[in-house]
């Protein structure tokens, strides 16, 4: 039996227009852009084995979840893991898949 720490988190970029600095007698053209990009970075941690796992998704929410599950019980399918998770709610579905998939 191991123990694994995971979390993921929200990586992204939102424009917003800002003061800047131009030489006198010039005035920079700036075009309104709100643009929001995100991805989510899930990972587990072991420190007993000093290993970890990770994917970069799209979404956070629970068929990204049940993905990373799955990643997770390849990376450590000669083990019984257990995972400390958060009280996010992809963490709290009833459709995560917690049987093993080998």
């Amino acid at each position: 039996m191991i123990i694994l720490a995971q979390d993921e988190v929200r990586f992204g970029r939102i424009t917003d227009i800002r003061s800047c600095w131009a030489p006198k007698g010039i005035r920079p053209k700036v075009p309104k852009q709100v643009v929001r990009t995100f991805v989510y970075a899930y990972a587990a941690v072991c420190m007993d084995l000093g290993k970890m796992t990770s994917l970069i998704l799209p979404y956070a929410n629970t068929d990204m979840m049940n993905l990373f599950l799955e990643e997770v019980s390849n990376d450590f399918k000669e083990h019984f893991v257990i995972i400390l998770v958060d009280g996010a709610r992809g963490h709290r579905s009833h459709d995560l898949i917690l049987t093993p998939m080998a």
